[in-house]
């Protein structure tokens, strides 16, 4: 007993003390996850900018800890995780979750955390010596989708740095993927590169929230003369700004490999996912010869906050019940034939060819009488992915054929009038081998040019013949003109043969638009939010920068311009600028050639070898965003894919016909004032796209008399009627009557010559 009784103080001492720690520990719980605390920290503004190094601090982020909040989040999300892996085939389109949804529940990196790219080697093996906490492989591969540095969803007041070398180099440059402008000037390079070389240097985001952050993305600098990148770095992570903590390696600070060349992305998923509102990158070691410079992507889920008033203003939700998910080759030709299936009667599947690797060149129609061309009814087509990596666009296409299907069954009138007086051609994948690469890659571990060109390394963006120099070469010699046409230029010999550097992909697209009377087209890109018009190529040789206006600029801009202003963001002047270019000058438009010269676009060869106006469209800063971001970029582009569609119907249409009422093809139709022309279709139908006005419109065509009208075009939609009965000539119709009876037409001059012939010979 008296053993006992001497025992109870200590006991009771011992218990006084664990209670203690434990209320110390609920304490701490609570200044992290208390709502009044977050919302003070939210709306508190300051710079970070002059705080000296932290030492080190007890470890309040313990792994231990944050495996229980991760046990929990996953007891809480289990129902809503079976079913979030995306499945092989496309076999119904999903109903798109809320973002809320789609942030907390944990979506893969990149196509279904197929990451090529690089990884850190001792990820696995660092994970399970901290602490003695072994990490599953599922939850090394199975990671947050990015916070947005790249697509700018992170703002420039969200980043920020220890130093800088100069504003150009500054925090809210050092963004995954971002480009250096050419002079790599002050305002516009590519990363961010600290003041001074040593360990003491750092770049932060605020996640503005509680986030589980998972993962670090870092490239080197974006430079054509410099080589600059980090070779390892520490993580820290807080919930002040102020008191970091380290993220572990057993007993010590975890030390993580970084880049060893400057354009590649190097993954790094942390050992034990952790919760806070601030993430630090502190260098430990860059290249020799180099600086301390980087740009990077932060992986994170943030957490649910409804007190979070910042998040909930800026969410983006959408009603669209579509199938928001990366479609590899085989998912984008199942859902075609979803689509199909759903709409057998507006919809036709068809290819146009063969890629380099022999994937068929895929399109879709939708039309009222898919299959036959109409006559009156114009045709307009959707191109994406010329540059394998810009998927943006791609997926933008197939969720529009989708949409367009449900709306027509659903009777939307829009969509009906559209798809009844559209004749409409939808190529989601014009380089289906370079995508393979870049799907492989991942959205973001693909970096900037992972799958751009074809198999055999060509660009089919500027692999068209070059017709420009062709005309204005015709139009410079004015004393002994050539006989080139202003439209409908021939391409060169030289491109059609065999041994041309041309892709298999653009000898199928050219072979395409010669067959089909494509009257307007939009190419999908990405890498820039602008739409590009012709000409694409500058006039002055000495020049790489120069505005080049086609005879129908007018007509381009507003087509640009329909496009542009319909966008959620293109023309928002207080967007900022994707890499070094500010569009808003021109409100989101810019003509091709004043931006950079391409020699042979797709542009240039459709405006001046076809009837079609074709346009560059640039939907997304990032060629390659996360599935989480699809739902948010559809709304942004949806309006402007279906407004630029309805531009097809703007201007003057008719048929040119002779007496008998027979369409006459290859008749040329010309607009006094305007140096460009066309032609009508097989059928003697036209397009011709005009902005408002009346103009004074010409058709001919050989052995017909010249018919000239004037043509009234209003602000309404809807083009207007201007049809043509031309007149064979007098000797079209003797030629005619002649042929009828097995006999040639008498040429006078020959005839003359002959009875000359005679006179000599009778006189000698």
């Amino acid at each position: 007993m008296a053993r006992l009784g001497t025992a109870c103080p200590a006991l009771a001492l011992a218990l006084a003390l664990v209670a203690v720690a434990l209320a110390g520990v609920r304490a701490q719980g609570a200044a992290f996850e208390e709502p009044d605390y977050y919302s003070q920290e939210l709306w508190r503004r300051g710079r970070y900018y002059g705080h000296p190094e932290p030492e080190p601090e007890p470890e309040l982020f313990s792994p231990s800890m944050h495996e229980d909040l991760r046990v929990e989040e996953q007891e809480q999300q289990e129902p809503h995780q079976q079913g979030h892996r995306t499945p092989k085939k496309a076999i119904k389109p999903k109903k798109a979750p809320k973002r809320e949804k789609l942030v907390a529940e944990t979506p893969p990196p990149g196509k279904n955390s197929n990451r090529k790219g690089r990884r850190s080697k001792n990820l696995e093996k660092a994970a399970s010596d901290d602490h003695g906490v072994p990490v599953a492989h599922e939850d090394v591969r199975e990671s947050c989708p990015p916070l947005g540095l790249e697509t700018l969803k992170i703002t420039d007041f969200q980043l920020h740095a220890s130093t800088s070398k100069r504003y150009g180099l500054g925090a809210h440059r050092g963004r995954l993927n971002i480009q250096a402008g050419i002079n790599e000037n002050d305002f516009y390079d590519g990363a961010w590169c600290a003041g001074r070389n040593d360990l003491h240097q750092w770049i932060e985001v605020d996640a503005r929230r509680l986030t589980k952050f998972t993962g670090v993305i870092t490239q080197g600098r974006n430079s054509l003369w410099l080589s600059d990148w980090v070779t390892s770095y520490k993580v820290m992570v807080s919930n002040d700004s102020h008191t970091w903590v380290t993220v572990k390696n057993g007993s010590g600070d975890m030390i993580f490999e970084g880049n060893s060349e400057k354009e590649i992305p190097v993954l790094n998923e942390l050992p034990v996912p952790m919760v806070a509102r601030y993430i630090r990158i502190n260098p430990q070691s860059w290249f020799d010869n180099g600086s301390i410079c980087m740009r990077m992507e932060i992986l994170g889920c943030p957490l649910p906050d409804p007190n979070n008033y910042y998040h909930r203003r800026n969410e983006m939700t959408t009603t669209d019940d579509l199938d928001f998910k990366h479609h590899n080759y085989k998912e984008m030709r199942q859902l075609m034939k979803v689509v199909n299936e759903m709409c057998p009667n507006i919809t036709r599947i068809y290819n146009i060819g063969k890629s380099h690797q022999g994937l068929k060149l895929y399109a879709v129609e939708i039309s009222d009488h898919p299959g036959e061309h109409e006559v009156g009814e114009p045709e307009f087509h959707y191109i994406a992915g010329a540059h394998g990596n810009e998927v943006l666009g791609r997926e933008l296409l197939l969720l529009l054929l989708h949409f367009l299907c449900q709306e027509y069954s659903a009777q939307n009138a829009r969509i009906v009038r559209l798809v009844e007086e559209t004749r409409i051609h939808i190529l989601p994948s014009l380089n289906p081998d370079g995508y393979e690469k870049a799907y492989e890659g991942g959205s973001e571990l693909g970096g900037w040019s992972l799958g751009r060109w074809t198999h055999d390394g060509i660009d089919i963006n500027n692999n068209f013949p070059d017709l420009n120099s062709l005309l204005w070469e015709a139009e410079d010699q004015q004393n002994a003109p050539r006989k080139v046409p202003n439209h409908y230029i021939a391409i060169p010999e030289w491109f059609l043969s065999e041994n041309a550097t041309v892709a298999t992909e653009t000898r199928a697209v050219i072979a395409w638009m010669e067959k089909i009377p494509f009257v307007l087209g939009g190419n999908l890109q990405g890498g820039e939010l602008v739409v590009a018009y012709p000409y694409d190529m500058v006039r002055s040789l000495w020049k790489t920068q120069e505005h080049t206006p086609t005879p129908d600029d007018h007509v381009f801009r507003w087509l640009a311009y329909s496009y542009a202003s319909t966008h959620r963001l293109m023309t928002d002047a207080r967007r900022r600028v994707c890499h070094t270019e500010d569009f808003q000058k021109e409100e989101g438009t810019v003509n091709g050639a004043s931006w950079h010269t391409v020699a042979g676009s797709l542009n240039d060869f459709s405006y001046l070898h076809t009837n079609c106006f074709e346009l560059s469209i640039y939907v997304g800063c990032d060629k390659y965003p996360h599935e989480s971001e699809l739902p948010e970029e559809w709304e942004n582009n949806r309006e402007s894919l279906i407004v630029f569609m309805e531009q097809v119907h703007r201007g003057i249409k008719g048929i040119v016909r002779d007496l008998q009422g027979k369409g006459i093809s290859n008749a040329v139709i010309s607009v006094e004032g305007v140096n460009h022309d066309i032609r009508t279709a097989s059928d003697g139908d036209y397009w011709r796209l005009l902005n408002p006005g009346e103009y004074v419109v010409t058709a001919k065509a050989e052995g017909f008399i010249t018919s000239t009208k004037n043509c009234m075009v209003g602000y309404d939609m809807g083009a207007t009627r201007c049809d043509f009965t031309l007149t064979k000539t007098n000797l079209a119709r003797i030629r005619e009557i002649m042929e009828t009876f097995g006999k040639q037409p008498v040429s006078l001059p020959s005839r003359r010559l002959k009875l000359r012939g005679r006179k000599r010979r009778q006189r000698g």
